[in-house]
């Protein structure tokens, strides 16, 4: 068991923090996924499989779109503002137009498997047909944000930027900020 996962989720305070647990929040949605074709096999729509399709659903209609936001609306283009720092990578900005394709590609394949999840959920069978691909290209893509971009975003982003992603972040969810 990935004790991660049930660490407490850091507030708006700590923007870089929360888009480290949400990328959490995602590769256990992934991992859940990634198991559910064995399940579906051994044991067919059982209420087991319709929770975990149903635990899939919800996050990555509600969670994902607005963490895709913070990323491409907040993040991104503060640290583009950096690419240009002598402390940056020389890459940073390829990786940030990377990483910004690769949310449309990875959306585009959420909506190729949403259907065969929501018939899971109502418990019909479904094959989930190119979901081991789109797990693969969403790990690496969470792989290059961890090991690269938020790095660079926790050293390259002072407290202002700080504050204005937490604050956008808040907001587009509806939450009002608490004070630092």
């Amino acid at each position: 068991m990935d004790l991660q996962l049930h660490k407490p989720i850091p507030g708006f305070q700590q923007p870089i923090e929360l888009l480290r647990a949400c990328h959490r929040r995602i590769f256990n949605s992934l991992d859940i996924l990634e198991r559910l074709p064995a399940h579906l096999q051994d044991n067919g729509v059982d209420e087991e499989a319709r929770t975990a399709a149903d635990r899939i659903l919800k996050y990555f209609h509600e969670a994902a779109p607005n963490h895709h936001a913070d990323e491409d609306e907040d993040l991104f283009p503060l640290l583009r503002r950096h690419c240009d720092h002598s402390e940056s990578h020389p890459q940073l900005c390829e990786w940030l137009d990377r990483l910004t394709a690769e949310h449309t590609e990875i959306e585009a394949g959420w909506d190729r498997l949403e259907p065969d999840l929501e018939r899971i959920a109502s418990g019909e069978r479904a094959e989930l047909t190119g979901a081991a691909a789109w797990i693969e290209q969403y790990r690496v893509h969470l792989d290059l944000e961890e090991r690269a971009v938020l790095p660079f975003a926790e050293y390259l982003l002072g407290p202002e930027d700080r504050r204005a992603i937490g604050a956008s972040m808040a907001a587009r969810r509806g939450i009002q900020p608490t004070a630092d």
